[in-house]
This record gives structure tokens, C-alpha cells and sequence, in this order.
């Protein structure tokens, strides 16, 4: 009797023991492979740094469309951008003027 009471208590221990190393092997390689684990990092800073560097050129952008649009105020709009625009926009050109146009 008592040995069969040892028995499944040994055998209870060694399931409970195989779950928690199980448990420890899982967060283990969730650690190192999972999204945020250590083999994702260099992915996530190279995608960081790519982001910023975006983030800079949509701002120099925004900036050139923001002093666009300051020069287009209808209280006092520069005769150079008007220019410009009649130009790019509607083909209107003296007939003596050649418009070369810089991209």
C-alpha cells in the first residue's frame, strides 16, 4: 500500500516537474524569438531609425507646403509664386520667354 502511494507521488512530482520546465523552455524562447524578444530588436531599432529618418523628410515637406501656402495668402500673394503657378499651371507665357522647368 504505501509503495503505491510513493509510487504516484514520485510520478506526480515528475509531471509537475516536466510542466514547469516546459512553462521555463517556452518563456524562454518567447524571450529570445517572440516580437519583443532579443532576435527582434535589431528589427525594431533599424525600423526606428528608418521611421525618423521619414518622419525628418515628411517635416522638411510640410515646412516647404506651410511657406507655400504663406505666399499664396490672398491679402498679399507674391508676385513671384503667382508667376510661378500661371506658368507651371495654365502654360501662360510671353511669346519671347522660354520657361525651363527644374525638378
Amino acid at each position: 500500500m504505501q509503495g503505491g502511494k510513493i509510487e504516484h507521488r514520485i510520478q506526480r512530482e515528475r509531471v509537475t516537474q516536466a510542466l514547469a520546465l516546459t512553462a521555463l523552455l517556452l518563456m524562454a524562447g518567447m524571450a529570445l524569438f517572440g516580437p519583443s524578444g532579443l532576435l527582434a530588436w535589431s528589427e525594431n531599432n533599424r525600423l526606428l531609425a528608418q521611421r525618423q529618418k521619414e518622419l525628418q523628410q515628411l517635416s522638411l515637406e510640410r515646412s516647404d507646403l506651410k511657406n507655400r501656402v504663406a505666399l499664396l495668402n490672398p491679402r498679399g500673394v507674391d508676385p513671384d509664386m503667382a508667376g510661378e503657378l500661371l506658368r507651371k499651371d495654365l502654360n501662360v507665357v510671353h511669346p519671347d520667354e522660354m520657361v525651363m522647368l527644374l525638378h
